[in-house]
């Protein structure tokens, strides 16, 4: 049995399907807003909206016991918590970081939609958060 399938098992299509689109959505105005966190004056406002994606994809996630995309929207909320502090842009390995997030969120949207037996393992470059998230 697949993942799309425990959720149909589980909860109403009606709630997983609109998951799914918002889901999608969310990660789909990720790269953008990762990409002109770069200038300083979208910084903040950019990593504002990133922070409330990680937050509603984090809520969601949690209710339907997502374990994988739950635990990556919480390390991403955290990460962008300490990001929110700062005052940007951000650095290149920041950004670098946010779209190897993007694109881990990008592989579990494949395996939703594809009602894959798991998840897709976790990148091993997302655990290498950048220590300093802005250019000096």
């Amino acid at each position: 049995m697949g993942i799309k399938q425990d959720l149909l098992d589980n909860y109403d299509f009606d709630i997983v399907d609109e998951f799914i689109v918002h889901y999608s959505i969310m990660t789909y105005q990720m790269e953008n807003l990762i990409i002109y966190s770069s200038k300083k004056d979208e910084y903040k406002n950019n990593i504002e909206e990133l922070f409330r994606i990680a937050h509603n994809i984090k809520s969601a996630a949690g209710f339907l016991k997502l374990e994988p995309i739950l635990k990556l929207a919480i390390l991403l909320e955290e990460v962008l918590e300490e990001a929110r502090e700062l005052q940007g842009p951000a650095n290149d390995d920041f950004i670098d970081w946010l779209l190897a997030v993007k694109d881990q969120f990008d592989k579990y949207k494949v395996d939703l939609e594809n009602d894959a037996e798991e998840f897709s393992e976790l990148d091993p470059n997302i655990i290498k958060i950048p220590t300093n998230l802005e250019k000096n």
